[in-house]
């Protein structure tokens, strides 16, 4: 079976939640995907870091992460998958004690190639914090992955935000739930 199917079984298995919730946008949603309850078993990751290392080094990614916690997972998930990258979480803002950094992990030199990744991409906004917030510390996009892609327009705002770096969502709510009552 392929890391892409095993994540998808892992995925279909445990992260998908039927039931009114409150999405990170703020609309109202009749399911969830709780991406994490599938890439942190045993498992989910090792195809999670397959896949992700797979992408990171067919794009020259220097270093991998995204917006912390959606993101967490999967960065660490590159560097168990072998690949040859640093690991880095971004916060929403700046640490206010400390180092006051607002990219967490190994320093990043100017100019890395970051592949920012991404759970659940719906909106696209954590991804877009995160892709700004590397774009002003000077760092250049080397891609962006998702593991799960609601197909509700993030997509769509994250490719016109990353110019001609790739897209990749890993799998769609469609692959998920088909049968869903809002698919259009």
């Amino acid at each position: 079976m392929s890391p892409r199917q095993r994540l998808l079984d892992e995925l279909t298995r445990h992260a998908l939640v039927l039931g009114e919730v409150t999405l990170s946008s703020g609309a109202t949603a009749t399911y969830y995907v709780d991406a994490k309850r599938a890439t942190l078993t045993p498992a989910g990751f090792a195809a999670l870091s397959e896949l992700v290392a797979q992408r990171a080094r067919a794009w020259r990614a220097t270093a991998v992460g995204g917006l912390t916690m959606g993101a967490d997972p999967i960065a660490c998930a590159a560097l168990a998958g072998g690949a040859p990258v640093k690991a880095f979480f971004v916060r929403k803002e700046r640490k206010a004690h400390g180092l006051q950094r607002r990219i967490e992990g190994p320093p990043l030199q100017a100019g890395e190639r970051c592949l920012v990744v991404e759970d659940v991409v719906t909106s696209g906004g954590s991804t877009l914090l995160a892709i700004d917030a590397l774009a002003e510390a000077g760092h250049e996009i080397a891609g962006v992955l998702a593991v799960v892609d609601r197909l509700a327009g993030g997509g769509q705002r994250i490719r016109a935000a990353i110019g001609e770096a790739p897209y990749e969502a890993l799998t769609t709510i469609d692959d998920l739930y088909p049968d869903r009552p809002d698919r259009s």
